[in-house]
């Protein structure tokens, strides 16, 4: 077999993960508009910018799995193909179902498309050296469209007009499955394992069903739907985690539940995306609908998060020198506490939101990049499964966090109360970073700190800090 440069196919493989993680969020700024266009009610607004997200996150443990049956290389042109499916469904969209859909099925192709370019990353650059190359590519690929997602998805949607934005994916997915074929080798399967499969549909349906009930019980909506869906949603979830616990193989292995550093990794994985995206979630909607500002305006009062964010994961690893993990993202998740009583101060208007939006960003960079070390600070027997479950969380995230505070943005709007509407979902949001960030500090200093004898003290925080991947996610 000819052997293609590691140069190409790492670039083609980092392009992956740049589009998909952009997916995240760029739908964020234009949200609005897209809805105008399908006569969707702002009800609406819960579903259409948690499906990408709900389907990723919740398929994620799925889609690694299936690469090691059939092939990574095979299942990444899969994801490939339905990637360009779902934003052909979007760019078509008549009615807020079939955008709804058409992002689910982004978010399932992104599912199925990260681990296994992550994994063919891997196997592309066997030297140290080269996967040291590499990886810093993938993780400033996922940084870059992390964080620049909300400006990139406004500006392109003034520009161009949002149904196009989407359409511009099929030529891409084309040209980067062609990347793939040319530069990627094929790949042998793992040796046969169960696949979890019912597992890992069960879980998403009960993701589907707690983000689609908050949906539905927003006003104007439909209570007793929306109530029904959160039952079932939580019934489904339960029931996958009782699947998983008697599994043969599954998907999140019982000793890797047991590691500390993996639960307190993915807490703060998805307490970052919980919280940041659901402050810009509210403020994007709040500069469109109640100050009328085009997607391109309201986009580019965020490009201070993205900068923010991309320095925050910059400074992390010199800050992980001095600090423990632990106490990196209480410091990160205070920064995003500060960012919401900030947005509260400024009631999200004019440019004045530019600030505590920073805040947010560089608190989102420290506290990502902390999480990562965190949680993969494990036997390399678990290291897969660490990955999988902080970006699992990650994703989720924001699905249930953007879900949850607008529903309570939506249903306090005129509320005769302190704070309501917009401010209180800021309240919230502000609250869960603060709390998270006492209790990660709390934990970091009391009983429940890893002994030094078990970390190797400064020398293991400082390889943590290596490994770390400053993939903050918005």
């Amino acid at each position: 077999m000819k052997k293609t440069p590691i140069k190409l196919a790492v670039a083609v493989l980092c392009l992956v993960q740049f589009v998909d993680v952009l997916g995240v969020t760029e739908v964020l700024t234009v949200a609005p508009r897209m809805l105008r266009a399908v006569s969707g009610t702002n009800g609406a607004a819960s579903a259409l910018l948690t499906a990408y997200a709900m389907c990723f996150g919740g398929l994620l443990m799925l889609g690694a799995r299936l690469g090691d049956r059939f092939g990574h290389r095979r299942m990444l042109l899969c994801g490939i193909g339905l990637f360009a499916a779902g934003s052909l469904s979007v760019a078509i969209a008549g009615s807020v179902t079939v955008l709804v859909a058409g992002r689910c099925l982004q978010g399932a192709a992104a599912a199925v498309s990260v681990p296994a370019s992550l994994r063919l990353l891997i196997a592309a650059s066997p030297r140290p050296a080269e996967r040291r190359a590499a990886m810093a590519a993938w993780s400033a690929a996922g940084a870059a469209a992390g964080a620049s997602g909300f400006v990139v998805g406004g500006v392109l949607a003034q520009i161009t007009g949002w149904r196009l934005t989407f359409a511009i994916n099929l030529p891409l997915s084309m040209a980067i499955g062609t990347g793939v074929l040319c530069s990627v080798a094929p790949d042998r399967p793992a040796a046969s394992r169960g696949l979890a499969l019912l597992t890992g549909l069960l879980f998403t349906a009960g993701v589907a069903g707690v983000v689609l009930g908050a949906a539905s019980l927003e006003p104007p909506g439909h209570p007793r739907v929306g109530l029904a869906a959160l039952t079932a949603g939580v019934l489904l979830a339960a029931l996958a985690a009782a699947r998983d616990r008697r599994a043969a193989t599954p998907l999140i292995p019982a000793p890797a539940l047991r590691l500390r550093r993996l639960r307190v990794g993915a807490g703060a994985a998805f307490l970052n995306t919980a919280t940041t995206s659901s402050l810009t979630a509210i403020a994007t909607l709040q500069l469109q609908r109640v100050q009328h500002l085009s997607p391109a305006a309201a986009g580019l009062r965020f490009l201070p998060l993205s900068l923010a964010a991309i320095t925050g994961a910059a400074l992390a690893a010199a800050t992980l020198r001095r600090l423990s993990p632990e106490r990196t993202i209480a410091l990160g998740l205070s920064l995003i506490g500060m960012a919401g009583a900030g947005l509260i101060a400024v009631h999200g208007s004019g440019w004045w939101i530019s600030v505590p939006v920073a805040a947010a960003g560089l608190g989102l960079g420290l506290s990502s990049v902390a999480a990562n070390a965190l949680g993969t600070d494990v036997a390399q027997s678990h290291q897969a499964v660490a990955t999988g479950a902080l970006n699992t969380c990650a994703q989720l995230g924001t699905a249930l966090g953007v879900a949850a505070l607008l529903l309570l943005s939506g249903a306090t709007a005129h509320a005769a109360l302190p704070l309501h509407g917009p401010t209180l979902g800021w309240a919230a949001a502000a609250g869960m970073a603060l709390a998270g960030a006492t209790a990660i500090a709390i934990a970091a200093t009391g009983g429940r700190r890893v002994p030094r004898a078990a970390t190797g003290g400064r020398r293991a925080r400082s390889a943590a800090a290596r490994r770390a991947v400053p993939t903050p996610r918005a």
